[in-house]
């Protein structure tokens, strides 16, 4: 009987370009359980031996098997940092859903080759007494750029190629023929570009307060004594959770490991780096799309050879090839954006536990408003929760109010702006001080809603609101359910029934027109397309440039403007109703978010939330900043509906040119699931096929199924045997499917 032989597929280049090239090699008997995917191999390769990792393991050969080569043996020596990578890779590509060659292109860090800048430098190559008797000999004969060069060489030891060339009149002919003679030596090195290097350094360091060091002392403990675990550290807005990450990240480098700081936005980056450049110095990079793609591989290059400790970016800057990495931090670990909307769907959290798993590492999550998620895994003892409940100096949490819109429209004020925010603005703009108008643009006209009594119509069968299409329509995004758009309320039968459209732009110009005196700056998606718009806005807006600065979730996430005493917070409930589980949880995090910018230095700050839905338990509980009524609510909401994180969820969503091909596909994904659940009885709610919450999308068709079930692994066991099924069989290959497990936002 023969025995089933295994074989490893290898690439033997990690640069982007050759990814998608992989040669396949017979795995000895002898290395069997020894190769594991990621693992770095020597193997024949014309007639040379290269140096190759294993992306994949499979018993089906792709040519003849007696034309496979056999691998030659375990590469010698310490694992590179890739073989963690390629490794990392390959569970996410288990665990979400794609192809490896997918994953391996979203952790490997050099997108492109990119053109390397080199510094030359210019060194005497004879003692000094040898060189003074040049320097005479120069000078006696008018040799006066030479004379230069060697006044310059004994003097300083060591001079810049530019410098010679551009200020003392050598050209580089006459510099390589000096270097000929053994005069100098001329060396040549890697010149690697700092985006952070024009911050300053040399501000003072904050002395932690009692609360801050009990958190570091007892992360400080378990690290001490071996112990590795995941963090939970819920702070109030500004309690100081970046001084308490810094600390951790000083013991951490301090112990000869490295740290990577992931952030949300780009928007962040400017003052998080800031901050860390102070305490840290050029040990600090970033890594965010706004580099070149020059500027970012210089980053991974620094990274690799052992010339920074600390990388700070959104969620790609996990992927940084250090080999001591020691700690992980993600902060405002709810967002959204660390979810990638392209295959492999991965969650950076989750990828980020798996990596600090791999090497040793330690993980803190820290946010004002955590994920429902991770507050349900520090309830079940996954996670180790840590809390600061005070804001630092004992600054008073802001006073906030809520305006009921319906009544503002009873009394006759139209305006977006209600009446008493009106008279706050005009108090701080007397006084001085700044404000700041936060336009909650998430769902916006996405939905059905009465501007009069605040009713908002909703699927009969998923309890999520319909969303607005074309045609009078409103879908149900989770189910299909579809039925027209009354023409006035429901339940008031009022004519103003509709949604909502106005944007910063306009919102800029209304406050304008009524605070003509006022400086206004705005920051959206409009003002910040250039590389630095971010910082220069962020920057003038601190110098107090503007007394109002107006924008979307960019504005109100992680920013500490001392001087901004007032925020207001417009349209404040529109993403209460958007076509998603997560809408009360958006909406409370937004509101605590942005009302936590006001009051951060020395006076008290006021907030305003302008909703038509003011009894709703989210809008009340980031009145209160009272993040535990707010969960209590909301897992029983979860719990009740079968909704993660108490299930999970797994949405496939099939997309191609065709229409026709699409919803045939999608049909055939949801009754071959039926019949998988039925055969296995599997305990797995399947809904669907149903449109996404966009359709078409560059006339791309979608279609969505999605299940739920309380086991993770039924889930991914369904999705590895519809991507055999796909693979086997060739169907509908005109269609794409993706898988999302657990996704963070609509569909």
């Amino acid at each position: 009987m023969q025995t089933t032989q295994t074989y490893a597929n290898v690439i033997v280049d990690i640069s982007l370009e050759k990814l998608d090239k992989t040669f396949q090699y017979l795995v000895p008997q002898g290395l069997i359980g020894k190769v594991a995917v990621g693992t770095q191999v020597d193997v024949p390769f014309g007639k040379r031996t290269l140096t190759g990792y294993v992306v994949e393991l499979t018993d089906e050969p792709e040519i003849e098997p007696e034309r496979i080569k056999p691998i030659a043996k375990l590469t010698e020596g310490s694992v590179p940092i890739e073989s963690q990578l390629i490794a990392l890779a390959a569970w996410m590509k288990k665990n979400y859903g794609s192809t490896m060659n997918q994953a391996l292109k979203t952790v490997i860090p050099v997108h492109r080759t990119a053109r390397q800048a080199l510094k030359k430098t210019i060194a005497l190559a004879v003692s000094e007494e040898k060189a003074r008797e040049k320097l005479a000999l120069f000078e006696s004969k008018h040799y006066t750029a030479k004379a230069r060069i060697m006044l310059a060489l004994i003097e300083s030891g060591e001079i810049d190629h530019g410098v010679a060339t551009r200020e003392l009149g050598m050209t580089a002919a006459a510099l390589r023929k000096m270097e000929q003679d053994g005069l100098i030596s001329i060396a040549a090195r890697q010149d690697y570009r700092n985006p952070a290097q024009h911050l300053a350094r040399g501000g003072p360091l904050k002395k932690l307060n009692e609360n801050q060091q009990r958190i570091v002392d007892e992360v400080a403990a378990d690290w001490d004594a071996g112990r590795r675990g995941t963090y939970l550290l819920h702070g109030v807005t500004g309690s100081g959770k970046t001084e308490v990450y810094m600390e951790l990240i000083a013991r951490v480098i301090e112990s000869g490991r490295q740290a990577i700081v992931l952030i949300p936005e780009i928007a962040l980056t400017y003052q998080t780096v800031a901050r860390f450049y102070n305490r840290f110095g050029e040990r600090v990079s970033i890594m965010n799309s706004r580099l070149s793609a020059g500027e970012r591989y210089d980053q991974f290059l620094r990274a690799k050879s052992g010339d920074i400790d600390i990388m700070i970016g959104p969620r790609s800057a996990l992927f940084t090839p250090f080999d001591r990495l020691g700690l992980i931090v993600v902060d405002e670990e709810h967002e959204t954006s660390y979810k990638s909307g392209q295959a492999p769907r991965y969650h950076a959290r989750e990828v980020a536990i798996e990596r600090a798993r791999m090497c040793g590492a330690s993980v803190v999550l820290g946010s004002a408003t955590p994920s429902v998620d991770s507050y349900y895994q520090a309830r079940l003892g996954n996670y180790k929760l840590l809390e600061l409940s005070e804001r630092v100096e004992n600054r008073p949490m802001p006073e906030c109010e809520v305006v009921d819109m319906r009544r503002e429209l009873r009394e006759g004020n139209r305006s977006i702006l209600s009446t008493r925010l009106q008279e706050l603005i005009d108090e701080r703009l007397a006084r001085g001080e700044q404000a700041m108008l936060f336009l909650n643009r998430r769902g916006i006209a996405g939905f059905v809603s009465c501007r009069s009594c605040g009713y908002v119509i909703k699927c009969p069968h998923c309890d999520v609101s319909m969303g607005q299409h074309g045609g009078g329509r409103m879908i149900c995004h989770y189910c299909g359910y579809e039925e027209r758009q009354p023409r006035v309320c429901p339940k008031c039968g009022s004519k103003y029934l509709g949604g909502f459209n106005a944007g910063t732009q306009k919102v800029e110009q209304i406050v304008q027109e009524r605070f003509p005196n006022a400086h206004t700056m705005r920051m959206d998606a409009d003002t910040t397309r250039a590389k630095s718009s971010y910082e220069n806005i962020l920057q003038a807006f601190s110098n107090h440039e503007a007394d109002i600065l107006i924008g979307t979730q960019m504005i109100v996430k992680g920013h500490d403007f001392p001087n901004v005493t007032l925020v207001g917070v417009l349209a404040a409930d529109m993403s209460l109703h958007v076509g998603d589980f997560h809408a009360a949880e958006r909406t409370f995090q937004l509101l605590t978010q942005a009302t936590g910018r006001a009051g951060r230095g020395e006076s008290p700050g006021q907030a305003v939330i302008q909703t038509y839905s003011p009894d709703h338990f989210a809008v009340l509980a980031a009145k209160a900043q009272d993040y535990g009524a707010f969960y209590e609510r909301e897992i029983a909401y979860r719990k009740l509906m079968s909704y993660p994180p108490v299930f999970h969820m797994l949405v496939v969503h099939c997309m191609g040119k065709s229409q026709d091909s699409v919803r045939e596909a999608s049909r055939y994904v949801a009754n071959w699931l039926k019949k998988k659940i039925s055969e296995s009885a599997a305990r797995v709610m399947l809904i669907g096929p149903a449109d996404a919450s966009i359709a078409r999308v560059n006339d791309v068709h979608r279609r969505l199924v999605y299940m739920k079930a309380a086991d993770y692994g039924t889930l991914v066991w369904l999705k590895d045997g519809l991507e055999r099924d796909r693979r086997e069989n060739n169907r509908f290959l005109n269609v794409m499917i993706q898988f999302d497990f657990n996704p963070a936002s609509g569909f």
